[in-house]
């Protein structure tokens, strides 16, 4: 959306919060021109991370803007959604008292329902930047895959997802992540899509550190949307670079065991696993020769490697997974709404939000995200490092 027009509409809907709430806040308060100037604080600094793309991308003064106006963004996005929550419920409450005969007093908590706008919008604000700005914690899963060969018990996987390089998230970020993944000694780590949010010339240093990221197997990446924004076939040269191994419909055969002097095939074939990428659901849209296949991840794959696990960026993959025969997809993508309500509108367009789940014979698991997009707010939708370990199942 043009710059123009992004700021338009962001006035008009904060005019529209302001007729419906400072009213109001008068009648409670003499502190409500407080309320007023963060409207229009908001309203002019929602624009600035778009007008800034014109200052060079690592300028103080551009990354200034970035940073004020994505957290207006935030503490707008909360702002509107409980205006429009709140009408809802005085509509409500007059419907019941003039058409169906209550006696409601539906005027008597205007005052205080739009300081409670006010106050829940920026609590979670103030919450949700705090949660969005401290290093993912460790989520620890298990994923009980039946016939799981011995020699693949307790193979670890280390996820990260969505971590979107880029306005806010810079080297220090990533850094603290490397960190914490490097401490849990996984067999493998799998980064599912949507790493950067910029170019390679811009943000080149600032993923760097993932450079660091240590595993017995390596370190393995598949596209997101995200990437295709930016630049899709870049990205993936820099990742090459770096030492990752992109997966792009195409698997590899990780060696589990030691194997030397194996006695037969069915002992070399038990003790490996085969671990394949595809690109992003939508990158057919931008590169034909993009267009994700998990079948074709699997071509010339070993037959008698029945372990198989899949990398796609979103859980939509995971009808055309199931069918090509994985025992588990990982995915992101989602976010898990990353804050309320917007985790509610997330099964409209994905058939999974977050954490593990089944579908036919495999099982999908789905990362709420290592960092977060746009506003610096994460609320109701903690960020994670999944190490997914693979187990035995029991039925």
């Amino acid at each position: 959306m043009p710059i123009r027009s992004l700021s338009v509409l962001t006035a008009l809907l904060h005019a529209y919060m302001a007729m419906r709430l400072l009213p109001a806040l008068a009648m409670l308060t003499p502190a409500w021109p407080l309320a007023l100037a963060a409207l229009i604080i908001s309203a002019i600094t929602i624009p600035l991370p778009f007008a800034s793309r014109r200052i060079a991308a690592n300028a103080p003064l551009g990354n200034t803007l970035k940073w004020v106006g994505l957290i207006s963004m935030g503490w707008f996005s909360s702002m509107f959604v409980l205006t429009l929550a709140r009408d809802a419920g005085l509509l409500i409450a007059w419907l019941a008292s003039a058409v169906g005969g209550l006696q409601v007093r539906w005027d008597a908590g205007l005052p205080w329902s739009a300081l409670a706008v006010l106050a829940l919008a920026t609590g979670t604000t103030l919450i949700g930047f705090i949660n969005a700005r401290r290093t993912a914690s460790v989520k620890r899963v298990d994923i009980p895959i039946r016939g799981l060969p011995t020699a693949l018990e307790g193979f670890t996987i280390a996820q990260l997802s969505d971590i979107h390089v880029g306005p806010t998230i810079k080297s220090a970020y990533i850094q603290r992540i490397v960190d914490a993944v490097n401490r849990l000694g996984a067999d493998a780590i799998a980064i599912t899509g949507d790493l950067v949010d910029g170019s390679v010339p811009e943000l080149r240093d600032h993923i760097a550190p993932l450079a660091g990221l240590r595993a017995r197997h390596g370190t393995f990446v598949v596209t997101g949307n995200h990437e295709y924004y930016a630049g899709a076939h870049a990205w993936i040269d820099e990742l090459r670079r770096l030492g990752l191994k992109v997966l792009l419909n195409e698997h590899v055969v990780l060696q589990t065991r030691n194997v030397r002097g194996a006695q037969n095939d069915e002992e070399l074939f038990e003790s490996q696993l085969v671990l394949a990428g595809v690109t992003d659901y939508t990158a057919g849209h931008f590169d034909a020769a993009h267009t994700s296949d998990p079948h074709l991840a699997l071509f010339d794959a070993p037959p008698l490697v029945h372990t198989r696990v899949l990398l796609a960026h979103q859980p939509r993959s995971a009808s055309l997974a199931a069918q090509a025969g994985y025992q588990l997809q990982l995915s992101g993508h989602t976010h898990g709404g990353q804050f309320f309500p917007w985790n509610l509108f997330v099964p409209m367009q994905q058939p999974f939000t977050a954490g593990l789940h089944r579908l036919h014979d495999m099982w999908i698991y789905v990362s709420r995200g290592t960092g977060y997009w746009g506003p610096p707010k994460r609320f109701g939708a903690p960020s994670e490092i999944t190490l997914l370990t693979l187990v035995t199942a029991l039925n």
